[in-house]
């Protein structure tokens, strides 16, 4: 490595002098030795799952002459999604609405032969209830054979599906732990580059809180070929950031 692409690789590493009394110390903050160097090195740890849970959104748009008749229409069809889900072994702590909604249509503004459009008032020409839950579908295999019973059922508007973990603690310990053995490489690369050794850790920062990246891979399997649905679930990329800050010294 060049000096050139050396002084670079090290733009974060200052030498820090002799700590005073007038310097002001945070609690987060650790005195280093004079002479001594600090290195800060961004990480990024990953681990890969197959998806456990996948959650979805399903519910039924009426529209009616009134706002009641929109909304019965609606609430019969309703009900007809929510006994389809519990005929699909869909727990009531993984349903929860999300939307319930009732808006007016109006008439669409006449057009001209000029082009222009009438400057006649719109008027309410009908009424658009709408009621959205949203599902967490815990076995997969089921999914494509849920959604078909949804829209039989009545559902006529369905998003989805986001993957992820039920539980996704022991992945996210995984991440956090590839982390920081990258940023201990980079940092003893960096230390012999520069003929300094790595003295210890003197603070690690998971950026912004801990925030999961999750990303639906190539798929990796089919779900229930034999469903009218298929789906695949493909896996998941769980990312974690750290900043990691170094003492290095001759």
């Amino acid at each position: 490595m060049t000096s050139k692409t050396l002084a670079g690789a090290l733009a974060l590493a200052l030498p820090l002098a002799a700590p005073s009394a007038a310097s002001a110390q945070t609690a987060a903050s650790v005195l280093m030795e004079q002479g001594h160097t600090l290195l800060a090195i961004d990480a990024q740890g990953t681990s890969t799952r197959e998806p456990d849970m996948a959650t979805f959104s399903a519910g039924v748009t009426t529209r009616g002459q009134t706002a009641s008749a929109a909304l019965a229409e609606n609430a019969a069809r309703m009900n007809s999604v929510f006994a389809a889900l519990k005929r699909a072994g869909i727990a009531g702590k993984d349903i929860q609405t999300r939307n319930l909604s009732i808006n007016p249509v109006y008439s669409q503004p006449v057009r001209q032969p000029d082009g222009s459009y009438s400057d006649d008032q719109r008027r309410i020409i009908a009424y658009e209830a709408s009621n959205q839950v949203s599902v967490r579908q815990r076995k997969l295999d089921d999914y494509g054979k849920v959604i078909d019973a949804l829209v039989s059922a009545g559902a006529n508007q369905v998003n989805g599906p986001d993957f992820t973990l039920s539980q996704p603690e022991a992945a996210e310990d995984e991440a956090r732990t590839a982390a920081v053995k990258e940023a201990r490489r980079r940092a003893d690369l960096y230390a012999q580059a520069a003929g300094l050794h790595v003295v210890r850790i003197l603070s690690i920062t998971e950026s912004g809180g801990y925030s999961p990246q999750i990303m639906v891979a190539a798929a990796k399997r089919m779900m229930a070929e034999a469903a009218p649905s298929p789906v695949a679930a493909g896996e998941l990329d769980i990312k974690v950031n750290l900043n990691v800050r170094f003492e290095l010294a001759p």
